[in-house]
């Protein structure tokens, strides 16, 4: 698994710490218990967040974080995205390949050829959710 981000905040008199993972596939609900087991015991053997208490929670990465590193967009592929160029500019499309230098995103504009985005040229880029993906799959396929 991939320690994707790590964040302590205050909650009133205690702490919650948020710890996202991912890896290759997505992670199921046992990875991220088993986890939340290895990250426990660190903690408890390190007392590196001292004596105040705190919450842990250990979570996927979710759909809604920014694509930064060449994994994301690698584990996302065939999902439509939104990219804000460097440059002004946007694309959305579905992405259909990726290396570590950039991604091959079809539009979703019918005609257009599939576009290389070069990672350097993106400001910021995010999966869009699309909650009638597997009906729109089943009638393209009926």
């Amino acid at each position: 698994m991939d320690l994707e981000a790590v964040e302590l905040t205050p909650a009133g008199k205690r702490r919650v710490l948020r710890v996202a993972v991912d890896k290759d596939g997505g992670v199921d609900l046992d990875e991220v218990a088993a986890a939340t087991k290895a990250v426990s015991e660190v903690l408890d053997e390190a007392d590196v967040l001292g004596e105040q208490p705190y919450t842990l929670e250990v979570t996927s990465r979710g759909v809604d974080r920014p694509l930064t590193h060449p994994r994301h967009w690698r584990r996302n592929s065939d999902r439509l995205v939104r990219i804000s160029l460097v440059e002004g500019g946007e694309v959305v499309g579905r992405i259909v390949g990726s290396d570590d230098s950039g991604a091959l995103v079809d539009p979703e504009t019918k005609g257009e050829d599939p576009a290389r985005v070069e990672y350097a040229d993106v400001a910021r880029a995010v999966v869009q959710i699309e909650f009638n993906r597997r009906r729109a799959a089943e009638e393209e396929n009926a």
